[in-house]
């Protein structure tokens, strides 16, 4: 009698209890859907351009967003050439497009910039980015930016034309 009882007490006796299954799915249940692009808290000024590239040599243009006037661009490679670091004359410091930008508005702006380098049949040869890294550019003021190309950089001098893109948030 100990044995029947000890193993009606551990459940020995009865046979496992099968796990539970989940439901099968519904056909009214909605299928998962890819996750949307986050959208900004404030609203994006956007403006870009296109315009023929020479290397080396400085471009004028006149792109504007919202007071913020792109007035010109200039391509090149950072290289010491002399003064207090003569040491390091000749040095080359990456590859740049550097631009020239006034905020000719009456409240400070937070850009950033893009810029893409095609050589003549469309192929692209580089891109590089950047903008304010700390705080603003405030009204009335101008400001270069240096934008770094970085690993695909060493076709640029060939270019024919480039892009620039601009975005900023006031």
């Amino acid at each position: 009698m100990l044995p029947i009882l000890l193993a009606t007490l551990l459940g020995l006796g009865q046979s496992p209890t099968p796990p539970p299954t989940l439901p099968a799915p519904s056909s009214s249940t909605p299928a998962p859907s890819a996750a949307a692009a986050p959208t900004p808290t404030t609203p994006l000024s956007f403006a870009s351009q296109s315009l023929p590239f020479s290397w080396d040599h400085l471009i004028p243009m006149n792109l504007s967003v919202d007071g913020l006037n792109v007035s010109q661009i200039f391509f090149d490679k950072r290289v010491i050439d002399s003064g207090v670091f003569g040491f390091l004359k000749g040095a080359e410091f990456g590859t740049r497009a550097q631009l020239k930008v006034t905020n000719t508005s009456s409240f400070p702006k937070v850009p950033g910039f893009a810029v893409a380098v095609l050589d003549k049949d469309g192929n692209l040869l580089g891109v590089a980015s950047g903008g304010t890294k700390i705080g603003t550019l405030k009204p009335g003021a101008t400001e270069t930016f240096d934008l770094n190309f970085t690993q695909v950089h060493e076709r640029l001098s060939k270019g024919d034309r480039f892009l620039i893109a601009v975005e900023l948030r006031n």
